[in-house]
């Protein structure tokens, strides 16, 4: 038998095992994401067997369980299934796209847009339904600084990192020195929404971000050719004919996209971002085209575990769901920087 036999023969039967574990653990995610969702729907100051829950869902029993499954719990739930999906969908772009395993939203300052936006309307006095619109317009200065400072390089990923940085710690300074300045009833608002919370969410506010997170969704798709190029380098990538100015652009105003969403709805929630790429790359391998699908699932799955853990399983009231990750996300981000000291491995997919 050839090498060149054996070479196809090895290749084929790699692909096949990365297909398998894919096919598993996508299998795993919508499995997991029935059942928190169903413990969701079920739980709370009135319990309510699951089949009942399921009829309230869609308008059927009593109009006392419809009413609590419609209005309270399912927008809340699904709240925390669309943020976590775009969290963890914009991480997904940004480390590969900066080819930095720590790139996130909240490192590269759309975060902290988000919340200076969500901060200035409570500040205003605005209706509490225009909040989330100054989150995402917030999220989206955010980005547009970090292009203005950034484009005279190119877009050189040294350079939208350590911008990303200044960016974030600037607009994190003006957050901090507005809520100081709060009269004290507007303080503690501000402080929980800049935290992170999916509480109160409307039907209105998530079919509004959702609708809006689908098609960014399927642009990132769209994009992955272009990212499996730039995986390889820009200038293997410019002798390949891309524009990686240009690429790298579009990819970057699709994670803004998908993270400025996230934070109109649940707030700037950390950890998602930072983690669900590293869980996607671990348990799949490589990166593929189905990473992002990967990744937008596990992050719906964590954050609605972690609302799940702050509404059911701690004894403070009130906590925002933020309170959670952040607490994981502390002890994960020192384990990747010790991890990272040097330049990250890429993997091409």
């Amino acid at each position: 038998m050839s090498a060149a036999v054996v070479s196809v023969r090895t290749k084929s039967t790699s692909r096949a095992r990365v297909r398998r574990r894919v096919l598993l653990f996508a299998a795993t995610g919508l499995a997991l994401l029935f059942a928190l969702l169903t413990v969701s729907l079920t739980t709370g100051e009135i319990p309510m067997p699951a089949g009942t829950a399921l009829r309230a869902l869609v308008g059927l029993g009593d109009p006392g369980d419809v009413l609590v499954v419609q209005q309270f719990r399912a927008p809340r739930s699904v709240a925390a299934i669309v943020a976590g999906a775009g969290l963890a969908a914009a991480g997904c772009v940004l480390q590969r796209l900066f080819r930095n395993p720590l790139a996130s939203p909240d490192v590269m300052g759309v975060t902290g847009g988000a919340s200076l936006g969500a901060v200035a309307l409570i500040a205003a006095g605005a209706s509490q339904a225009l909040i989330p619109l100054g989150a995402l317009g917030g999220g989206l200065l955010a980005a547009l600084l970090l292009g203005v400072f950034a484009w005279g390089s190119g877009l050189a990923v040294t350079r939208l990192v350590l911008t990303g940085l200044a960016v974030q710690a600037g607009l994190a300074a003006a957050v901090n020195l507005m809520i100081v300045r709060f009269p004290a009833e507007l303080a503690g608002s501000a402080l929980q929404w800049t935290t992170g919370s999916v509480y109160g969410r409307t039907w209105t506010e998530v079919w509004g971000a959702g609708g809006a997170m689908v098609l960014a969704l399927t642009a990132a798709l769209a994009m992955h050719r272009r990212l499996a190029v730039l995986d390889l380098g820009d200038d293997s990538a410019g002798a390949l004919g891309l524009r990686t100015s240009s690429a790298r652009l579009q990819l970057l105003v699709i994670a803004v996209a998908l993270a400025s969403l996230a934070a109109a709805l649940a707030g700037p929630v950390t950890f998602v971002a930072l983690a669900v790429p590293h869980i996607v790359r671990f348990a799949t391998g490589p990166p593929t085209a189905a990473s992002l699908g990967l990744a937008a699932l596990t992050g719906a799955v964590l954050l609605l575990a972690s609302d799940l853990v702050v509404q059911h399983l701690l004894p403070i009231e009130g906590l925002p769901v933020g309170a959670v990750t952040a607490t994981l996300g502390a002890p994960w981000l020192l384990v990747l920087m010790l991890r990272h000291s040097s330049p990250v491995r890429r993997d091409h997919g």
